[in-house]
Order: structure tokens, then sequence, then C-alpha cells
């Protein structure tokens, strides 16, 4: 069940809703512990619903990690254990939610690649990968490690099945920690009204619009030419890029709208989620993007496995191999491939050179923060066109598509212009450039492209995320504060802020009718497979 799916929208989503407010009304007016209760036991119903409508397999292997990772931290939390014996819990439920993960999404890839290096044909029994798995399992490693640490103590079971299992979060994130949801359940705390409800409608609808609107219809000139690379057609220049392009607003578009959606079935239900992105096309360095790209994953590696590994305290050599081991298992997170961990090692290596750079602009007494537009516009630059190259290995199915499309991309197959272009820059055809950048082979619509990318491009490089839109009602945790900008500066975005109001109900009813017309194309989240 896709949260874009007709059954989610007209029929899950209104009945889950309406029995919750229900549950919800009547628990306020009584002093019954079980009827106080019936809100949360009705969202963990709903949830595994929702999470067995793919596979009913999947709620056995879900329920066993709950219940046994449940265990583990109230016997890590009890006073009466040696620190060698809670240590000894904490290694066995490390490895036993990491070797879960490691068989079920990478037994595949390590039997092949073992079948490789030995000469041998072992073989693998079908396996059913179940989803969310890397999501969930994350969760209950940080919360096994911060009740190791005395940092968290939870004896309700029933809140932490909820904590695992609300579905807004449990199939693409975001990456909810612990002490992000659970002191949201006490009574005195957890409160609904229309108002709320109607705040997380409207962000629920601005993060359909993104996936049915935006990232479904780019992504019809993503697929063609990965596709055509990966049958050896080689893309011109123009397509290439295209193709590149439309795939990096495709990802954004389609994973930030699901996570906003997210964010606003939450806060119908009166729970607040982390944000999970934060404009990261906007970002003016490496460093920058990884602040504002999938946040929680980010906060996730830099917590439980990039400090822990000495972080930047050992010098500057160690940060950097820190860096890098965290970026290339941050790579095989996302997927059982070596383009995967290609695509970590690149950012990893990218944030090596970024440290590096502020390391020695500090030294020299340069105040970073105070950059002038100039250099702003330089590390925007920068920084963009490398995420859109890393993308592509992050897309392609193994290295010769990727370097397929990257040759073209770099012109190493000539450099060929959308026709387009021709009346404005026809006199550099005597240099070599060609204007017939779009082909038959192919099959791209070239001003319809062109259009789409320049309108998702806008949108990305200098319009407001949905938090900024929505930011007075405080629909997320931890608002982002410090972040670089081009645009540090928009008092005509004040104006346009949301409001409950005639002009804005108008806008989000028009958005939403049009999403309902795109529902005939129901595609999955890119982040599912992950």
């Amino acid at each position: 069940m896709l949260f874009n799916s007709p059954i989610f929208i007209f029929f899950f989503l209104p009945a889950v809703l309406s029995v919750f407010l229900l549950l919800k009304s009547l628990s306020a007016r009584s002093d019954h512990h079980l009827q106080k209760r019936l809100p949360i036991i009705w969202l963990i119903f709903a949830s595994l619903f929702f999470y067995g409508w793919w596979y009913p397999g999947n709620l056995a292997i879900i329920l066993t990690s709950i219940t046994l990772n449940y265990g583990l931290g109230i016997l890590l939390n009890r006073n009466g254990f040696s620190a060698i014996v809670r240590k000894l819990l904490l290694v066995v439920g490390i490895g036993g939610n990491l070797l879960a993960i490691a068989y079920y999404k990478y037994a595949v890839f390590l039997v092949e690649n073992a079948n490789i290096l030995l000469g041998q044909n072992f073989q693998v029994p079908s396996i059913v990968l179940p989803i969310a798995i890397s999501f969930f399992t994350f969760q209950q490693i940080a919360y096994l490690v911060d009740a190791y640490a005395v940092r968290t103590e939870e004896r309700n079971f029933i809140n932490y099945v909820f904590f695992i299992t609300f579905f807004p979060q449990l199939i693409a994130g975001p990456i909810v920690h612990h002490s992000d949801v659970l002191p949201q359940l006490s009574q005195t705390r957890w409160k609904v009204a229309i108002p709320e409800v109607m705040i997380g409608i409207t962000i629920f609808i601005m993060g359909l619009f993104k996936k049915v609107v935006f990232a479904d219809s780019i992504a019809e000139y993503a697929t063609p030419v990965f596709n055509a690379a990966s049958e050896n057609i080689i893309p011109t220049f123009s397509e290439a890029w295209v193709g590149a392009l439309a795939y990096t607003f495709q990802l954004y578009f389609d994973f930030s709208g699901y996570s906003d959606m997210a964010i606003g079935l939450a806060f119908m239900f009166g729970i607040r989620l982390p944000i999970n992105f934060f404009s990261p096309y906007q970002a003016i360095s490496i460093t920058d993007f990884w602040r504002r790209w999938h946040i929680t994953l980010s906060n996730f590696l830099r917590d439980y496995l990039y400090i822990p590994l000495g972080g930047n305290r050992k010098g500057n050599i160690r940060q950097g191999l820190n860096l890098m081991t965290t970026m290339l298992l941050g790579g095989l997170w996302h997927g059982a491939g070596w383009t995967f961990i290609f695509w970590g090692g690149l950012h990893g290596l990218a944030l090596v050179i970024n440290h590096q750079y502020r390391t020695i602009r500090k030294r020299l007494g340069h105040q970073i923060d105070r950059d002038s537009a100039l250099l702003k516009l330089m590390g925007w630059s920068m920084t963009f066109i490398f995420v859109v190259i890393a993308w592509v290995y992050f897309r392609a199915e193994n290295f010769t598509t990727a370097n397929i499309i990257l040759a073209s991309m770099f012109g190493f197959n000539g450099i060929e212009l959308p026709s387009t272009f021709q009346p404005l820059l026809g006199s550099f055809s005597n240099s070599g450039i060609g204007f017939s950048g779009f082909t038959a082979a192919i099959g791209l619509r070239e001003k319809r492209a062109l259009f789409w990318l320049f309108c998702l491009g806008m949108t990305a490089f200098i319009m407001p995320n949905t938090q900024e839109w929505m930011g007075r009602y405080t629909p997320v945790l931890k608002m982002p504060t410090q972040m670089g900008s081009l645009l540090t500066k928009r008092s005509w975005f004040e104006l346009l802020r949301w409001h409950p109001n005639k002009v804005w109900s108008i806008t989000i009813g028009f958005a939403a009718g049009i999403c309902f017309l795109a529902l005939n194309r129901i595609s999955e989240f890119l982040y599912f497979q992950f």
C-alpha cells in the first residue's frame, strides 16, 4: 500500500484517522487505563496491517525483531549485570541486527562476489527482502546503544512497538530516534486537534504533489537515458546531461515528497517527526549538503559510527579515514552493489577535501561563515555538479552504464546541444559544437525536457522548502537554524507563508485535484528499495 495509491488516500487513511480521533476523544474523557491506551493500540494495529499489505510474511520478521530488541533493551537497563555482561549483550544485539540485514539484503551480493573470487558456483535460496528492514533495524540499534549508555529506558512494550511500527515513518523513514517519539506519547503532551489535522493534510498534499507531479513527470527523461546506456547505446552530450539532471531532481522530489507525506501524516495524529530534507540542492559545500540531505541518516551515521570511530578528535588523517569509512558504509546501506559503495566513497573523498579546505582557511584567518556572494556561488556550483555526477553511479545498474553516460557528459563523444539553443549559440558550430542533441534512439522530447528541468531547477534552487512554508506551525522536530545559503534574506517570502485562509485553501485544493488526476500512474517511491 503506497502513500500515493487511491486505496491509501481514499480508504485506509480516512478510516484509520476517523477511528483514531474517535478513540482519542473517548480516552480524554475516561480515567480507565485501557481506554486511554486504545488510540495507540489502534495505530499499532493499523500500522501492522499497513506493513503486512505487501507481504504478510514480513510481519513475523518485524515482530520478532521488535520483541528481541525490546527484551535486550530491558536487560541492558538492569543494574544487576556486570559491565562485561552488559557489553556482551550489546554486542549480541548489534550483531544480531546486522546479521539480519546481511542475510536479507546482502546475501546474494556477498555470494556472487565470493563466487568470482573463488571460482565457485555457490547458490543462494530465493530471499524476500523485508520492506524497510534497513530503517527499523537502524532505529533499534540506536535504541540498544543508548540503553547500554543509560541514555534511555522504555519499559512500556506498547510504546516501544508504536515507536518502531508507526506507519508514516515505517517504510522509508525518516529514521526516527527513540528520543524523538517516545516522550510525545505521554497523556499530557499527546493532544490532537482539528487544526493539526488540517495542517497535516496540507503538508501531505504538498508531498504528494512533489511525488506524482514533479518526480514522476521528470522520471520520463531519466529512465530512457539510463536504460539506453545499459544497452550500450551512447547518448549525446545533451541527452546525458538531461538524463543525469532529470534523475537528480526525480530522486530529490520523490524522497523529499515521501518525507513530507510522512511528516504530514504523523502530524494528523499529533506526532512530530524529525525533518529529513532542507533544500539540499541549495547547499554551498558538500558538508552543507549532508546537513540537508537525508538528515536523519546523516545524524545516525554521525552519532553511531563516525563519532565512535573517533570523529575529528584524533588528527586530520584519522578524521579522513573515519569519514571515508562512514560514507563507504553509508553507500553500502543504500544497496548491495559496488556502484553504491563507490558513490559513498566519492562523497567520503569530497567530505575529506572539504574539511581540509575549511581547516586551511581557518588557519589563514578566513571567516568562512562570511564568504562573499561570489564564493558562495562558486561553492554552490561545484557542489551541485559533483552531486549530479555522483548520482549517475547511484542510479546506474553497473559501472559500464555509468561510464557511458559520464563519457558523454564530459564531451568525450562530442558536444551536441539542443536545437533550441541554436539561435543563441549557432556561431559556436564552427568550433565543433552541433545542435542535434536529442536523437530518435533514446526518444526524449526536447522542449518538454528543458521545460521540466527549468521549472524543477528553479523550485529546488530558489524556492523555500515545505517546512519553511509551514514553519510557523512547527510541524517537525529540530528545525535547522544554521545553513549556508545563496539566499540569506528572502523577505518577500514572509508574505507567502501558509495561513489557514481562502487563498491557501483554494491553492491546496487545486494541487490536490491535480494529484488525484495523476493517481492513475502509481509508481513506488525510489527509497523503498533501500
